[in-house]
């Protein structure tokens, strides 16, 4: 036994005395033999499994791990001795610990992954339960990552991901609790200790979002939605937490991104209602969009006497044979979502140009139609060949196609959109910079994007006939408008008294309830083409 590899100590089961330490135990325990400290060393190893004798000690002082086997033998005098066997592991637990750690973790952002998640919610649910608190799920998904990662390429969205997750693990009270679930979405868990601080932390990831990433040379803005539940009251097993947790997030995007949601019960029926709404989506855009109707919204000129209508606004609706109309509040954010919105926009636009080829045919050839693209249609890389291509097929003069882009997309990602939307001017498509007013955009950066229309957010409508600010607002942006050679189109004027406060502003372009709501094809022409 003083020539084996094993560390042997054997001591008398009824007094405790030492009998025997090998050569190797007594080289390797020397401190604690002579402390003492050995018999509390073997006391406190971890049973491994089920087999009885076989347990592991960790020597935390010394940062060392070994397998123990313990067996009560004879002695050689013929007394009961208990017979210790000690092999060194530490090589193999670090070695274990290194794959673990690589199961465990994101490779791009070295968070925890989505395995080590359900592992860790696990314990805490069962510690909350246990304890009798509460302790809460964070699921967060990034707005418009897409964006980013298509406009400035995969490169600088990995290392946007990386930026965000090592803000969050400065969170103070979540820094080894966050997790990268996968693509752009992030769970945090709340432990039962940290929850009494979780509105602090919701409020200093928002910070975090305030703030623009400095990418290729440039500050671009992402902001997230999140989901909020707590544990067990929410739900008392991984899945449904996750589950519900996802469900909310994506209730913060529906009402607009950028928000933070909680969960209620009234979510149960919601998340029925989604997954109706998703199966049902799938199945109207595979066939053709056949479900989905283009209303149109006169657009009507002030400037010339009588107000005529100068065209429409292509607006799309979803009448589902299996749920009925759907409101487009409802359904464009989870056809964003589930990346729907591009067959459904490619719908939307074609339709929108047969239409307006019609009217320009039948004694309207001023008509202009004007089509909203979404974030995720024009990243598409062929979005040129989309536009030109329903050009040619329909027929219609590019000038009497108006492209709508947001200002929160096209300010956010400046060099890649004065590239794409100059290629579609090319084509002779008319540009509009859709909701101005509510993004990051200072008044320069409309010289620097090829514009043809302005199209003011209608929060600056809503007060307009009392709002000095919104009065001086518009006033200036028509005066802008003017000196680059643009249009301006004010939306969402809904009385006589905000119409009368355009009187003398040069504002040429209106639209609103005032004029007329959102019209099926066949009542607009009616009332606005074969009169």
């Amino acid at each position: 036994m003083d020539n084996v590899g094993t560390c042997i100590y054997v001591k008398d089961s009824e007094t405790g005395k030492c009998l025997f330490a090998n050569k190797l135990l007594k080289r390797t325990f020397e401190l604690e033999l002579k402390n003492g400290t050995l018999d509390m060393l073997l006391a406190n190893a971890r049973p491994l499994g089920a087999k009885d004798g076989f347990y592991e000690v960790d020597h935390k002082e010394r940062g060392r791990w070994y397998d123990l086997y313990q067996v009560l033998i004879n002695w050689i005098d013929g007394r009961k001795v208990n017979l210790y066997a000690l092999y060194d592991i530490t090589d193999k637990k670090i070695y274990q610990k290194k794959i673990e750690q690589q199961a465990y973790t994101d490779f791009l952002t070295g968070l925890y992954n989505r395995m080590c998640c359900e592992r860790d919610l696990a314990v805490q649910i069962d510690r909350a339960k246990g304890l009798k608190q509460q302790g809460g799920l964070l699921y967060m998904d990034l707005d418009d990552f897409k964006h980013i990662n298509d406009g400035l390429g995969h490169q600088y969205g990995d290392v946007l991901l990386q930026s965000i997750s090592h803000a969050f693990q400065r969170v103070e009270g979540i820094g080894e609790t966050c997790y990268r679930m996968g693509g752009d979405e992030f769970i945090i868990i709340i432990p039962p200790e940290s929850f009494s601080q979780i509105e602090i932390i919701i409020e200093d990831i928002k910070e975090i979002f305030s703030k623009p990433w400095y990418l290729k040379d440039a500050d671009y803005y992402c902001t997230m939605s999140m989901g909020v539940c707590t544990f067990p009251h929410d739900g008392d097993t991984v899945a449904d937490l996750i589950k519900k947790a996802d469900i909310v997030m994506y209730e913060a995007k529906r009402a607009g991104k950028n928000r933070i949601a909680r969960y209620s019960s009234d979510l149960n029926s919601l998340s029925n209602k989604r997954l109706d709404m998703e199966k049902n989506m799938r199945d109207a855009t595979s066939d053709n969009c056949s479900e989905f109707n283009v209303y149109f919204q006169p657009i009507i000129d002030i400037q010339k006497p009588g107000a005529p209508c100068a065209g429409a606004e292509a607006l799309v609706r979803w009448n589902s044979s299996a749920l009925g109309f759907i409101p487009p509040a409802d359904f464009i954010p989870l056809a964003e979502y589930l990346g729907l919105i591009t067959p459904i926009g490619n719908y939307v636009l074609r339709e929108a140009c047969y239409a307006c080829k019609k009217w320009n045919d039948n004694g309207h050839p001023e008509y202009k139609v004007s089509v909203n693209l979404s974030v995720v249609q024009l990243l598409q890389s062929d979005i040129t060949e989309v536009v030109g291509r329903a050009l040619r097929d329909t027929g219609i003069r590019p000038e009497n196609l108006t492209l709508e882009v947001t200002e929160s997309l096209a300010i956010n990602d400046m060099k890649r959109m004065k590239v794409i939307l100059g290629e579609i001017r090319k084509l002779g498509v008319r540009i509009a910079l859709d909701d101005f007013g509510t993004g990051y955009s200072s008044l320069n950066h409309i010289r620097e994007i090829p514009l043809d229309v302005i199209k003011v957010d209608q929060s600056f409508v809503k007060d307009l006939a009392e709002d000095e600010y919104s009065q001086s607002f518009i006033k200036m942006v028509a005066e802008l408008a003017s000196a680059i050679d643009v249009s301006i189109c004010v939306e969402g004027i809904e009385t006589r008294e905000q119409y009368k406060v355009l009187e003398g502003m040069k504002v040429r372009l209106v639209q609103g309830y005032y004029f007329d709501k959102p019209l099926p094809r066949e009542e607009f022409e009616i009332k606005y083409v074969m009169e």
